[in-house]
């Protein structure tokens, strides 16, 4: 897919412009917010998180109520599990999220880089090898791309599988189709090469693509510039958060993907 393979909060190395109008997505990092300070550094303001919580009062429930939350006093699953709660129900946030619930996940996001357990991502690359799945990414489908493509009643994006071989060097990529009616399955799948650049970047290269069956192949064909386009890794990705079962990547579009470690092997 066009959806790219990988810094660390507090190590983060600003976007550099690319030579390209196509738009690329990458799983293997858009720019950390200055504000966003790594508690694990003396002397750095500590990060602070506004969310929302139901607060119960007499005879009345659903109250909302912000409350500041000191990362400090917060476990890195408890931020987890806020994160999950919120991107519930949202698609991946490929057909759009509404800009205060993306504004919540963002700073979520921030929050989880901050707290980075692996500094180095490029020298741990066992970590980031293997099949992941994507839970939530910034790169959109809206409007008449949208139409063009299909994805409104006709045909279903389905799941975004990655799969990391680190030994080769390679990255394939796998997008889900169902096409409603028909009782048909497909998938688009992207193969891309990446390189180390730095202790958190990877420079990433298009190799080939291809979609199957045929059936979809011959429904996507008109507008299958446009497909890749969406979903094209060419570019860099930081990696800027990796543990056992959860990756986040910021590519040089300024997009963000959160991936999950997955058992299963789509790819």
């Amino acid at each position: 897919m066009s959806t790219k393979v990988l810094q660390p909060a507090s190590r983060y190395v600003p976007p550099i412009p690319r030579i390209t109008n196509m738009v690329a997505s990458h799983w293997l990092v858009a720019p950390i917010r200055p504000w966003i300070k790594n508690t694990r550094f003396k002397g750095m303001f500590r990060p602070i998180f506004t969310t929302k919580f139901a607060e119960h009062s007499s005879g009345l429930t659903g109250n909302i109520k912000q409350i500041k939350v000191d990362v400090e006093n917060r476990s890195l699953a408890q931020i987890k599990a806020d994160f999950y709660r919120v991107v519930e129900g949202i698609d991946r946030g490929v057909f759009g999220v509404p800009s205060a619930q993306r504004s919540d996940i963002e700073r979520l996001v921030e929050l989880l880089e901050s707290q980075n357990p692996t500094p180095d991502p490029t020298l741990n690359l066992q970590k980031v090898g293997g099949y992941w799945k994507l839970v939530y990414s910034t790169i959109t489908i809206l409007g008449s791309k949208r139409t063009k493509l299909g994805l409104r009643d006709f045909i279903m994006l389905g799941d975004l599988f990655q799969y990391i071989d680190v030994a080769k060097g390679k990255a394939v990529n796998v997008i889900k189709f169902i096409v409603r009616g028909l009782k048909l399955n497909g998938q688009l799948t992207i193969e891309a090469s990446f390189r180390v650049a730095s202790n958190s970047r990877v420079d990433i290269t298009y190799d080939s693509s291809s979609i199957i069956p045929d059936q979809l192949m011959n429904m996507f064909r008109k507008n299958y510039d446009l497909l890749l386009g969406i979903f094209n890794p060419d570019g860099w990705l930081e990696i800027t958060y990796v543990d056992d079962n959860l990756r986040i990547g910021r590519d040089d579009n300024g997009n963000i993907f959160v991936l999950e470690r997955s058992e299963e092997t789509q790819t």
